[in-house]
């Protein structure tokens, strides 16, 4: 949810949106929006986020021929997705998904054969992840929704429908799901566009009320992304309130629990966060902090160091300000085939132990809710979803999961949350998988 590979693609969704053809108005668009209808799984408790982890679900993949009319978004560097340009560096294992599911691609494995990968509009990936979540023992996703996506029809269309395909497959497999708006990109004096996006989904989906529906003391739960960060950003601290008080207070559109992700130095106003007391001020308004951390540290070392630096003053914060908090973890990093001049590999997995000393020192340093960076997230290199180890050959070089399974980290989260709820111990070595 990094976004800032989001940013790199923008003015080729416009042009997706000029060579694939017509496209609908927004009023079209928001009209296909209904109410959840189907099925509902008893699973986890929805209730609460205590206990839970969520992984953040970026649904942004799309292909040709898959209904979107984006083409390779998310897949392509500057337009491109062949050999020698693409944006990924791990390469999804599409082994168990139907032939309807898989989209070929120019890429060739070593033996010649061609390499597929899936989108995210297909309706039947998705419920498909959503299994993988239930199977896996993970409590669900927060469903990233990037504010400027949704200011274009097209892109607006593939949102909602990824949204739709979430709201369906929590229900099925008895996960959680919530919506997470991303404000990167946003100008100023375009909060307004956020508070109506969330108007037609209340209205035309009666988001929020459908079992899956992830609530927090009696209330659904919606996240904001961006808030103080000092990297340019060009909406205001006060815009941000205004938003949150909207989700929080408006007779027909609030009584939300808010949820924001700031910057790691949120609370001492350093490293990547704007020096300006009025940030905190801004989440006070709020119930729940979660710092932006994917990148932050790099080892097992370095996490137990901002567990005790970090992590523990964070929470003692929330405590005395009646604040719930929200560590991120992530399981390496990787953007070597986005960002040219990054190393590949440029934070190692180290087999699961990276992963894995985060959650311990997570625990340890009192959290009792925990964000897995990402579902399925392969621009970065933060995906917990199945990669493959046999990843295509030639000019564009792939991480593998370094020969463990491809569903390891699925399985490793699962563990982490059973860590989380105390019941296995800490270990400094990740668990022993059952053969």
């Amino acid at each position: 949810m990094n976004c800032r590979n989001l940013l790199l693609c923008l003015p080729l969704l416009g042009f997706a949106a000029v060579l694939f053809g017509q496209t609908p108005t927004r009023d079209e668009v928001v009209a296909r929006l209904r109410p959840y209808a189907g099925q509902s799984v008893a699973g986890v408790d929805t209730s609460t986020m205590k206990g839970k982890v969520m992984c953040g679900y970026q649904g942004w993949f799309t292909a040709p021929g898959d209904g979107s009319q984006r083409g390779w978004t998310h897949y392509s560097h500057r337009g491109r997705f062949e050999p020698g340009a693409c944006s990924i560096d791990l390469w999804p294992d599409v082994s168990e998904l139907d032939d309807d599911e898989r989209f070929a691609t120019s890429f060739r494995h070593a033996d010649g054969s061609v390499a597929h990968v899936f989108s995210s509009h297909h309706r039947k990936t998705v419920l498909r992840h959503f299994r993988w979540m239930q199977e896996y023992g993970i409590d669900g996703a927060f469903i990233q929704r990037f504010a400027v996506e949704t200011r274009h029809p097209l892109n607006l269309n593939h949102c909602n429908t990824v949204l739709m395909h979430c709201r369906e497959g929590a229900n099925l497999a008895g996960r959680a799901y919530a919506v997470m708006y991303d404000l990167s990109g946003l100008q100023a004096g375009q909060i307004e566009h956020v508070m109506n996006d969330w108007k037609s989904l209340v209205d035309g989906m009666q988001v929020g009320r459908d079992d899956a529906y992830l609530h927090e003391g009696g209330k659904p739960v919606v996240a904001v992304w961006g808030i103080g960060f000092n990297d340019g950003r060009r909406y205001t601290l006060d815009e941000c309130e205004r938003l949150i008080r909207f989700l929080k207070d408006d007779a027909r559109y609030g009584g939300c629990t808010v949820m924001l992700g700031v910057p790691t130095g949120w609370r001492t106003l350093d490293r990547d966060a704007v020096a300006d007391p009025r940030l905190h001020d801004v989440i006070l308004q709020a119930d729940i902090v979660s710092p932006w951390t994917v990148g932050r540290y790099n080892s097992p070392r370095s996490v137990a160091r901002h567990a005790d630096l970090v992590w523990k003053a964070d929470i003692q914060w929330c405590e005395r300000n009646k604040m719930l908090y929200l560590p991120v973890v992530f399981p390496g990093f990787s953007w070597h085939n986005l960002q040219s001049d990054a190393p590949l590999d440029q934070i190692p997995r180290q087999k699961g132990q990276f992963l894995w000393s985060q959650y311990v020192h997570a625990k340890q340093a009192g959290a009792t809710m925990i964000y897995q960076a990402m579902f399925d997230e392969m621009d970065e290199g933060t995906a917990i979803f199945k990669c493959t180890n046999s990843p295509p050959v030639g000019a564009s070089p792939f991480l593998t999961y370094e020969g463990l399974p491809s569903d390891h980290y699925l399985w490793l989260t699962g563990q982490g949350g059973r860590l989380l709820r105390g019941e296995i111990e800490p270990t400094e070595q990740p668990p022993e998988r059952p053969r």
